[in-house]
C-alpha cells in the first residue's frame, strides 16, 4: 500500500464538499510484497494522519476520558471545573444505565447537552458540532486494550483502529490480513459487543459506524446491523439465519457506482474528513424504533444532487423550469424511500424553502409511505385525508413536509385558483413518476405553481424505448417530464452490490392449448382460451406441488420475536374474471387437504384493472369496488368473507372496509402469516414485504411493468433467502431480456426526439389524402378488410395530429375541418361499438392488428357545455324557421363523443322542446329533471321496486358517481318476493334491476347541471 499522488479525483460538479467523489481511479501499480496484518493497520493509521486525523498513543480508559474533556473544551470554547466535568460526564455522557441505544439517540437527536456550572447557571454543550462540521476533530488510536474483569470485561479485548470525533469513539475499524475471509473481522465485532464494548464507562458504545477490512476487500455498516444480529442471535446455537447479519453490510462507492474496495482506496474517500462527518451527521437516519440506518453512496449522491440543484436554481432564479428540476433513477428496492426522505428533510431546512410536498400516486401508497417517513422521523411530515387538510396544511407554516396524493394535489390546485402558495419557493418531489404524471395533472401542478423544483424518484423510466403513443408528446418521457437525469442506480447496479437479490426465472409449460398465440385472435380470446379450466386446473396442480420447494418451507429463520418457516409469494393474473378462476381452483384443490396442509391463499383486486401492457405500464387499481360488476363484487365480497373467517376479521368491499382489508392483507403479508395471495395489479407496484421471495405468473408484462413485478420478490431479509423467485406459465423470456436490457443500460436514451416539422406534416397530409379518396364521407365502409384498414388509417391521422398539435406552425394548418374530423369520429366510434359488441362471441372476431386510439378522441372530447352553446346558437339563428345546419351540427358533435352517444335522444328532444326564449341552461335542467324522473317512474313501475327507497337509491349513485351494487342498499330497493317464485329467483330480479339502474345512471349522469363530464 503506497501513499497515492494528491491528485486523485474531482469532487462531483459545483461543490467541493460531495461527501461521495464523482469517479476513483485505482493506483495502477500493484504491490507484491505480503503484508502482515500488523503493516495493514500502520499503513491505514498513516494514511489517515497525512488526511488531517491526530494520532493518539491511547491505551487506558483514564486517558480516553482526560481526552474528551480536552476535546470537548476545545470545541465549546469553554473549561470544566473538577466536579463540573465529573456531573457532566457521569450524567451526559457515560450515565450508569445508558446502553447503545440511549447513547446513539444523543449523537443523532440530542447531541447538544445540559452543563450545570458551579455558579449556578446552565451552559449549553455540544457534542458534535452539525452546523459547521469542519470544527469538529478527528482523532485516531490504535490497539486499545481492554483487560479482562476491567471494567467488568467478560473477556480481555484489543480493538483494532478506532476514530474519535471530539474524544468519543464513533467509528471502528476491524482488520484482518489480507487473505483472511473479511467476515472473519465482523465476527470479531460480534465477540467484541458481547463481552467488552459495554465495559467501564461504556464509551465505546457511542460506535455510530463499523468498518471491516482485510485490506483487499472493505465494508460499513451502522451499530444497529450489529445490535440487532446480536439480539436477535442470544441464546441461539444457530446464529447465523436472522434478519440482520453480514448481508447487511454496504459498500462504498465512487459515484458511478464503482465500488471502492481497496482499503487504501476506501481511506481516501470514505475517511476524507468532510466525507466522514457529513455521512455521521448527515446521512444517518435514526428511526422511530431507534435503528440507525446509514445511507449507501448512491443514496447520499442522489440527495446532494437534489440539494445542489436547489441552490443553483435558487442563485441563478430558474426556479419554475424543468431546468430547475431533475430524475433520479434508482432501481426498484434500493430504498428510494429513505433517499426521498433524506432529500425532503435536507430541502424542508433551507432557508429559502417555504414547503416541500412528497406526492405519491395512490392513496395506499400514501399510507405506506406516511408510515416509512414517520418510522424514519416521528412527526416530520404531514399526511391528509382531504383536499380540505392539505389546504389547510399548505397555509400553515409549520408543516414543512407534506405528503399527499396526486389526485388530491391536482383537486386543490381545481378548487384554489390565485392561492397564496403557488408564488412561495415549493420543492415537489413526486415518488414512482410513471405515466400518471405525464398527464393533465403534470400539466395542472406546473401552470399554477411559479417557483418550484420538481424532482422525480423511479425505478423504471420512461425511456424512448418503451414511452406509448397517446398524450402530449413533449411529456412522452422521464426526462422530457422532470428534466436531466441527476443519478442512475441500476438493477444491475444493485444485484452487483448485493442491495437485491437476483431472480431465478422458471418459464413452465403447464398445457398447450392449441398454441392461441399463433392463430390471429383477439386478445380477449387469447385470454379466454388461456382460462380452459384444464389448464388452469394443471397451473394451479404444479403451484401447490412445488410451492414449499419455491419458497423454501424447510428453512427456519427469526422474524422480530418469531421463529417462521419460509417465504410468501404473489399470484399475478390477467384479470379480474381469471383471479376469480384462479381462486376457486386453489379452494377447490385444497378441500381433500388435511387443515394444516393447506395454503393460505387471498385475494384482491378492484376496478381498474386489465392487461394492458401496450407501453409496459401495469394500470394502477383504485379502490373503488363500486365499480365493479355485481358478479365481481359479490364474488370479492365472498372471498374477503374467507378471509374473515380465517382471521377474525371483519372486512367487506365498503369503500372504508376495503382499504383497512388492503392494509390488513399487506400488513399479513409482510409479516408471513398468509401464504399466497391471488392479484391482477394490485401490489405489483410499489409494495414492499422482505418476507416475500416468488412471483407466480400468469399474465402479459413488458418493460417497466414487468421489473416492478418481478421486483417485489428480490428484497434482501437474511441468508435463507438468496433469490427472488420467479414462476412464469407464459413464455416471457423475450420480454424480460428486453426489460433487463432497457432497465441495465445506465445510458438508455431518456427523450424521444421530436422529428422535424415537415416530416411528421408531410406524413399526415399524405395520410388524410388517401383517407379522403378511399374513405369518402357519406358512403358506407363494407366489409371487414376496408374496415380494418379505415380503422388504421384513421388511427394513425389521430396519432400524428396528436403531435402536431403540439407545434405551433399547424396552427390553421390542419387539412380535415372540424366537420370532416367529426364525422369520421362519428364512423370510427361507430366501428368501435361494432367490433365491441362481438368481442365476447366465441368466434374469433377481432384480430390483434386492430388498435382502436379511443384514447385520442377522448382527448377532443365533446362535453356537454359544447352542446348547449351550440343550442343557445341554433335558438338565435333559427328565427322564424329550423336552421338544419346548425341542427346537423348537434347531431354530429354528439356521434363523435363516445360519453354522449347513449343521450343522443335526450340532447335531441331537447332542441324540439325550446321555447323562443328563456335561459337555455335553466331549461336544459328542468328539461333533464323531468326525463330523468319519467323514466325512473318506469322502471319503479315495471319492476314494482320501492319508490322512496329506489329514489334514494339513485340519489346517492348520481352523488357517488357511481352505482353501488352490493351491500343493503339495493335490497331495499327490490319488492319482498319469494326466492322460488316461478317468474325467476331473488337473484335474477336483482340482477335485472341493476342492470336498468345501471343504464339509466349512464344515462343521465353528467347531464342534471348542464355541467361539463
Amino acid at each position: 500500500m503506497s501513499e497515492a499522488p494528491a491528485r486523485r479525483y474531482e469532487p462531483i460538479a459545483v461543490s467541493a464538499e460531495s461527501t461521495v467523489v464523482a469517479e476513483y481511479v485505482p493506483d495502477a501499480h500493484a504491490e507484491a510484497t505480503y503484508q502482515s496484518e500488523a503493516a495493514l493497520e500502520q499503513e491505514l493509521i498513516r494514511l489517515l494522519q497525512s488526511q488531517a486525523y491526530e494520532y493518539l498513543p491511547i491505551t487506558s480508559e483514564a486517558q480516553l476520558v482526560t481526552n474528551l474533556r480536552v476535546q470537548l473544551e476545545a470545541l465549546n470554547a469553554t473549561s470544566f471545573s473538577d466536579a463540573e466535568w465529573t456531573q457532566f460526564f457521569t450524567e451526559r455522557i457515560a450515565g450508569a444505565n445508558d446502553g447503545i441505544v440511549e447513547k446513539t439517540v444523543r449523537i443523532q437527536e440530542d447531541h447538544v447537552q445540559l452543563l450545570k456550572r458551579d455558579d449556578g447557571t446552565v451552559k449549553n454543550i455540544t457534542l458534535i458540532d452539525k452546523q459547521n462540521i469542519h470544527n469538529n476533530r478527528l482523532q485516531v488510536i490504535n490497539q486499545y486494550e481492554i483487560g479482562e474483569g476491567e471494567g467488568g470485561s467478560a473477556r480481555s479485548n484489543r480493538y483494532d483502529v478506532t476514530v474519535l470525533v471530539n474524544g468519543l469513539p464513533m467509528v471502528h475499524i476491524e482488520l484482518k490480513r489480507r487473505g483472511v475471509d473479511i467476515r472473519e473481522a465482523f465476527n470479531q465485532i460480534d465477540r467484541y459487543q458481547r463481552d467488552s464494548f459495554w465495559a467501564g464507562s461504556g464509551l465505546f458504545e457511542y460506535v455510530q459506524l463499523f468498518v471491516i477490512s482485510n485490506g483487499t476487500l472493505t465494508k460499513y455498516y451502522s451499530n444497529t446491523t450489529r445490535r440487532q444480529h446480536l439480539s436477535e442471535a442470544a441464546g441461539k446455537k444457530k446464529v447465523r439465519k436472522t434478519s440482520n447479519s453480514f448481508e447487511f453490510t454496504s459498500w462504498w462507492a465512487d459515484a458511478q457506482n464503482r465500488p471502492i474496495t481497496e482499503l487504501t482506496a476506501f481511506a481516501k474517500t470514505f475517511f476524507a474528513k468532510h466525507a466522514l462527518l457529513n455521512i455521521l451527521t448527515r446521512y444517518c437516519v435514526l428511526t422511530a424504533d431507534h435503528l440507525l440506518l446509514v445511507m449507501r453512496p448512491y443514496q447520499i449522491v442522489a440527495t446532494e444532487r437534489i440539494q445542489q440543484k436547489i441552490d443553483i436554481s435558487t442563485n441563478y432564479k430558474t426556479l419554475g423550469t424543468v431546468g430547475a428540476g431533475g430524475y433520479v433513477w434508482h432501481t426498484t428496492g434500493s430504498g428510494k424511500t429513505l433517499t426521498s426522505f433524506k432529500a425532503a428533510q435536507l430541502a424542508s431546512k433551507l432557508p429559502s424553502v417555504d414547503k416541500v410536498l412528497f406526492v405519491v400516486d395512490r392513496k395506499d401508497l400514501d399510507y405506506q409511505t406516511m408510515r416509512e417517513y414517520d418510522r424514519f422521523e416521528k412527526g416530520a411530515a404531514n399526511s391528509n385525508t382531504s383536499t380540505a387538510v392539505l389546504k389547510r396544511q399548505l397555509e400553515d407554516p409549520a408543516a414543512k413536509i407534506i405528503i399527499t396524493t396526486i389526485q388530491k394535489l391536482s383537486t386543490f390546485i381545481g378548487a384554489n385558483k390565485g392561492h397564496a402558495i403557488y408564488g412561495g419557493h415549493v420543492v415537489i418531489i413526486f415518488d414512482e413518476c410513471h405515466r400518471s404524471q405525464f398527464g393533465d395533472m403534470h400539466t395542472a401542478i406546473t401552470k399554477a405553481f411559479k417557483r418550484y423544483n420538481l424532482f422525480g424518484f423511479t425505478g423504471t423510466p420512461i425511456f424512448a424505448a418503451n414511452s406509448g403513443t397517446g398524450g402530449n408528446p413533449q411529456l412522452k418521457t422521464t426526462e422530457q417530464a422532470f428534466g436531466e437525469k441527476l443519478h442512475t442506480y441500476t438493477i444491475v447496479d444493485a444485484i452487483t452490490d448485493k442491495n437485491v437479490l437476483p431472480f431465478r426465472i422458471d418459464y413452465v409449460n403447464t398445457i398447450k392449448v392449441g398454441n392461441v398465440v399463433d392463430k390471429q385472435v383477439s386478445a380477449i380470446d387469447t385470454e379466454k382460451a388461456l382460462l380452459a379450466p384444464e389448464r388452469i386446473s394443471q397451473i394451479v396442480a404444479y403451484t401447490l406441488e412445488h410451492f414449499d420447494q419455491k419458497t423454501k418451507r424447510a428453512d427456519h429463520y427469526t422474524l422480530g420475536e418469531r421463529r417462521v418457516r419460509g417465504f410468501n409469494a404473489l399470484f399475478a393474473t390477467a384479470s379480474i374474471e381469471a383471479a376469480r378462476v384462479y381462486y376457486s381452483h386453489f379452494q377447490l384443490q385444497q378441500d381433500h387437504l388435511p387443515p394444516g396442509r393447506r395454503l393460505k391463499v387471498g385475494l384482491i383486486y378492484s376496478y381498474g384493472a386489465n392487461d394492458a401492457v401496450e407501453d409496459g405500464a401495469l394500470e394502477e387499481e383504485g379502490f373503488e369496488t363500486g365499480a365493479l360488476s355485481m358478479d365481481a363484487r359479490s364474488f370479492l365480497e365472498d372471498a374477503i368473507q374467507d378471509y374473515n373467517d380465517l382471521y377474525g376479521t371483519s372486512f367487506d368491499t365498503s369503500a372504508d372496509r376495503f382499504q383497512n382489508y388492503y392494509k390488513d392483507l399487506s400488513l399479513k403479508l409482510k409479516q408471513r402469516e398468509i401464504d399466497l395471495v391471488i392479484v391482477v395489479n394490485m401490489f405489483l407496484t410499489g409494495f414492499d414485504a422482505t418476507t416475500m421471495n416468488t412471483l407466480f405468473v400468469d399474465k402479459n408484462l413488458r418493460a417497466h411493468g414487468l421489473i416492478q413485478a418481478y421486483s417485489r420478490t428480490n428484497r434482501i431479509l437474511n441468508s435463507v433467502k438468496t433469490y427472488g423467485n420467479i414462476v412464469s406459465f407464459r413464455d416471457l423470456e423475450e420480454e424480460t431480456n428486453d426489460a433487463i436490457a432497457l432497465f441495465g443500460n445506465k445510458d438508455a436514451r431518456g427523450v424521444v426526439l421530436l422529428k422535424p416539422y415537415a416530416e411528421y406534416y408531410d406524413d399526415y397530409a399524405e395520410k388524410v389524402t388517401e383517407l379522403l379518396d378511399s374513405f369518402p364521407l357519406g358512403y358506407p365502409i363494407v366489409g371487414e378488410a376496408a374496415q380494418k384498414e379505415f380503422i388504421k388509417l384513421f388511427g394513425a391521422i389521430l396519432r400524428l395530429q396528436n403531435i402536431l398539435t403540439s407545434f405551433d406552425e399547424f396552427t390553421g394548418n390542419a387539412i380535415l375541418t372540424d366537420r370532416q374530423g367529426q364525422d369520421y369520429r362519428s364512423v370510427y366510434l361507430d366501428l368501435f361499438a361494432e367490433y365491441r359488441k362481438d368481442k365476447d362471441a366465441d368466434k374469433e372476431q377481432i384480430n390483434d392488428d386492430v388498435v382502436f386510439e379511443i384514447e385520442l378522441i377522448k382527448q377532443v372530447e365533446i362535453n356537454v357545455d359544447y352542446i348547449l352553446m351550440l343550442v343557445q346558437k341554433y335558438r338565435e339563428e333559427r328565427g322564424d324557421g329550423d336552421d338544419k345546419e346548425i341542427r346537423a351540427e348537434i347531431t354530429r358533435a354528439v356521434d363523435a363523443s363516445p360519453t354522449l352517444r347513449n343521450k343522443k335522444d335526450l340532447i335531441e328532444d331537447f332542441v324540439d322542446s325550446l321555447s323562443a326564449d328563456g335561459e337555455i341552461d335553466q331549461e336544459w335542467r328542468a328539461f333533464i329533471a323531468a326525463k330523468r324522473e319519467a323514466e325512473l317512474a318506469t322502471i319503479i313501475d315495471e319492476e314494482s321496486l320501492r319508490p322512496a327507497a329506489a329514489r334514494a337509491f339513485v340519489e346517492t349513485a348520481f352523488r357517488d358517481g357511481q352505482i353501488r351494487t352490493s351491500g343493503t342498499a339495493i335490497t331495499k330497493v327490490l319488492p319482498p318476493v319469494s326466492r322460488f317464485a316461478p317468474s325467476g329467483g331473488h337473484g335474477e330480479k336483482k340482477q335485472r334491476v341493476i342492470q336498468k339502474l345501471g343504464a339509466f345512471f349512464e344515462r343521465f349522469f353528467g347531464l342534471s347541471s348542464g355541467d361539463s363530464e
